[in-house]
């Protein structure tokens, strides 16, 4: 398993946590970012082996993750990371839409020079990165854009609900940005949503988020496809 020493960096046993909530958290993250790959068995022995620790802490994560919907348990296999649907893709980006314009009306409500200011730099930042090819720091930028809107709209809760679905978000954001054409439309839409946010034209700024997380959603499902294609 080519991947295990990536999925053990991920497993942070050093928190003041249960051991069992730090392999949870681990685990989960390292499937959802698609380091363990889709549709392929978890062995607690080899996993307890891996990080020297005894199978019950792994076990209890496990059956934490079959909970969610994230591993599932086949009969004469054991557990196996379940493949993330279509329609697992669809209710995750219809949930984002609702977040993403519920945070960036308020932050549009809440907008200042200072704060323009600040977005703007952001966005010029990603558009440079953008025009010498760094696809990385154009992926970074575009994560700092979208934080800075949860945190300008000065929503905790909000910010709360959305952090549950970050590794997803981030999974997504990477396989979509790491496309040429996707990347530069990404960069556009994010101008396009700031000078919506900046003017408070909030009508056009829901169907913008909207748009841009359509299309988002549309090329991470043909990637999908593709991947099941290629399997």
């Amino acid at each position: 398993m080519e991947y295990m020493q990536e999925v053990v960096k991920l497993i942070n046993l050093n928190q003041n946590k249960p051991l069992y909530e730090n392999i949870y958290e681990g685990l989960r993250t390292a499937i959802i970012k698609g380091v363990i790959p889709m549709g392929v068995r978890i062995n607690e022995k080899v996993y307890a082996k891996e990080l020297n620790v005894s199978r019950t802490p792994i076990r209890v994560a496990l059956h934490r993750l079959q909970d969610e919907g994230i591993v599932k348990h086949v009969p004469n296999f054991g557990i196996m990371v379940t493949r993330v649907t279509e329609k697992d893709v669809d209710e995750i980006y219809q949930i984002r839409v609702a977040l993403d314009i519920l945070a960036s009306v308020n932050a549009a409500k809440a907008m200042t020079k200072e704060r323009a200011e600040q977005m703007d730099h952001l966005l010029s930042q990603a558009e440079e990165a953008q025009s010498h090819g760094e696809v990385q720091r154009v992926i970074d930028l575009s994560k700092d854009f979208n934080t800075m809107i949860y945190k300008f709209a000065d929503m905790p809760h909000l910010e709360s609900i959305q952090t549950k679905l970050h590794d997803y978000l981030t999974r997504f954001r990477d396989i979509s940005l790491m496309s040429d054409d996707r990347r530069q439309l990404a960069i556009e839409e994010h101008r396009l949503i700031f000078n919506f946010m900046r003017h408070k034209n909030f009508d056009a700024l829901e169907k913008m988020i909207t748009s841009h997380l359509y299309n988002s959603k549309e090329f991470i499902i043909l990637e999908m496809d593709e991947e099941l294609k290629n399997a």
